[in-house]
């Protein structure tokens, strides 16, 4: 589903999980849903994250491993704030690695070795990605009036480009 349709794809919550919320139910479905794909694919760049920076070679091993640490760390940190801000406002999240698969918009990547400037390229280039999946969320919890989901987004945006600065800067010409 794009980011721009209104009808999400989800049921209604159950009643033993509702959240009061001043949110219309049309909204609360509409950001679920938005944070539900947000939080597939931050699950998938942080482990695609966590294998580069295990699977590292090179002369700027050091360098790149300690940056793809602390970067797995940063995108970790979404998680739960992604999850329970879903559940805030009344909806529900992502339950098992087969609901993030059915749910990620990022490529994994499972080749054997990848050369370390293809890693950090790639991981560039899902930031980037992110970024836009990040934007058009952020649409969606302005078109329903949630402030609170939007100032989070915006935060991640930063973060999320500040990732994609750095590792396009550390990759060279692309």
């Amino acid at each position: 589903m794009s980011a721009t349709t209104t009808s999400p794809r989800i049921s209604p919550v159950n009643p033993a999980l509702a959240t009061p919320t001043d949110l219309s139910s049309e909204g609360v479905a509409a950001i679920a849903d938005q944070l539900r794909d947000l939080l597939a694919d931050v699950f998938a760049l942080y482990v695609k994250t966590k294998n580069f920076h295990w699977h590292m070679s090179g002369p700027h091993f050091r360098d790149s491993h300690l940056l793809l640490d602390e970067h797995s760390d940063q995108i970790f940190a979404m998680t739960d704030e992604l999850a329970e801000r879903a559940r805030k406002i009344g909806g529900t999240t992502l339950r098992s690695i087969g609901d993030i698969a059915r749910h990620q918009r990022l490529r994994d990547n499972d080749k054997e070795f990848v050369e370390p400037r293809t890693m950090l390229a790639e991981l560039a280039s899902d930031n980037q990605e992110l970024t836009r999946s990040l934007r058009a969320a952020h649409a969606v919890c302005d078109e329903h009036q949630d402030v609170a989901t939007t100032s989070l987004i915006e935060n991640w945006i930063d973060e999320t480009e500040r990732r994609t600065w750095f590792l396009s800067e550390i990759a060279g010409p692309r």
